[in-house]
């Protein structure tokens, strides 16, 4: 635990606390599936968020987390955009106790990408007029000395970048300008994520009651219009081709988002679309497809292999990382990556996978022992490929 900022911090994993806030959970999560199955799209997922962001306040946000792990578990396209109603649990706790983020923070857990940490952070930046250098680094400080919570302090600075485009009313650029008052690079690149993310978001789901705070923060700066075209349908590389170079990075990651939303989820056009990146950019945007892949085919492993196949063979090493990668944000357990890569095809693939594996263990683990033993159960011929990823040794696999 760490204090600082004049927030407190904790860590807390568990979906819910206790038989009676699981049974909650279940008997919550019944009722919302009886009250929204019949509708779809996005009046079913208006019905979701009418049902589980009240429950914050009734029943606690580890409650509504566990109701949302089992409508994940009962209804496929909750599961999807399960991140998304993530947020709103999240906004609707920060809201709760605005005056203790650490408090907030340390209710949420890690399922569906850490949805909840993300909007807790949203939630602290709805009073906030405009962000200054001091105010940027305050806020995620007690993440940022070497014993720290690695993990969280990605979860703080990426709800960050979310944050500032609400802040500043969905002005990509002035929102990116914000994440660059942050003093480490680690921290400006996650943030540009949460950024880029919130972009891609708001413009393909603004309906959505995780982008209701947006009505509150545009009131705070110049309540008009944003200024900032999100994306453009006769462009698909838009946003990206027109951020400056140091964000490129963060923008290739997310900007398979946009493709699969002009191209109404094609994946092979997508995978086309990704050719169209600055070369040394290909396998950022690659990755991010990989991502999108996970969500596509539902965490089916075979599926995920079959559409990262779409990829030309030089890349798709960089679509399993995606995949891995997302596999490992959903539950933050690296085994879940692990049984992704033993049946993935190609030793080049394979290899690749591994190494992501590895990567996503040294945010996860501080400790290299701890490290070397969560690559223990890689098979032998790729676990120096792991380690190469979890930065316990500088010799890159072969």
């Amino acid at each position: 635990m760490a204090a600082a900022g004049g927030y407190f911090v904790t860590r807390a994993r568990a979906p819910a606390s206790g038989a009676t806030a699981v049974t909650d959970s279940v008997a919550l999560a019944d009722s919302a599936v009886g009250r929204c199955r019949a509708s779809s799209g996005d009046a079913q997922m208006d019905c979701y968020d009418a049902f589980l962001v009240p429950v914050v306040a009734s029943h606690g946000v580890r409650t509504a987390m566990g109701a949302l792990h089992v409508l994940g578990t009962r209804d496929d396209q909750v599961r999807a955009d399960g991140h998304v109603y993530a947020h709103a649990i999240g906004i609707a706790a920060g809201r709760a106790g605005r005056a203790d983020v650490g408090r907030a923070f340390a209710d949420c857990n890690e399922i569906f990408q850490s949805g909840c940490y993300h909007g807790v952070i949203q939630a602290y930046f709805e009073d906030v007029r405009a962000v200054d250098t001091a105010t940027a680094n305050r806020l995620c400080s007690a993440f940022r000395s070497p014993t720290a919570d690695q993990w969280l302090r990605f979860q703080c600075v990426h709800g960050m970048g979310h944050g500032l485009m609400m802040v500043y009313d969905h002005d990509l650029p002035r929102a990116l300008t914000g994440c660059d008052l942050l003093s480490e690079g680690w921290d400006r690149e996650s943030c540009y994520g949460g950024a880029f993310m919130e972009n891609v978001v708001n413009a393909t789901q603004p309906h959505h009651a995780a982008h209701a705070l947006h009505s509150h923060a545009a009131a705070h700066t110049h309540g008009a219009a944003p200024a900032f075209k999100a994306l453009d349908p006769n462009d698909l590389q838009y946003p990206c081709s027109i951020v400056g170079q140091r964000y490129l990075v963060a923008c290739y990651n997310m900007q398979t988002s946009v493709m699969l939303y002009f191209t109404h989820g094609d994946m092979a056009a997508a995978a086309r679309s990704c050719l169209g990146a600055p070369q040394p950019l290909e396998p950022v945007c690659f990755q991010g497809l990989g991502r999108e892949v996970s969500a596509y085919a539902r965490q089916d492993h075979h599926e995920a292999i079959r559409m990262c196949s779409l990829a030309s063979a030089e890349y798709q090493p960089w679509c399993h990382v995606g995949v891995v990668k997302n596999f490992i944000d959903l539950t933050a357990k690296p085994e879940d990556g692990i049984a992704y890569c033993r049946v993935v095809t190609g030793s080049a693939n394979r290899r690749k996978c591994y190494e992501a594996v590895g990567e996503q263990i040294a945010t996860l683990r501080n400790n290299p022992t701890e490290r070397a033993a969560a690559c223990g159960p890689v098979a032998a011929d790729y676990r120096d490929a792991c380690r190469y990823g979890a930065r316990l040794t500088s010799v890159p696999p072969h």
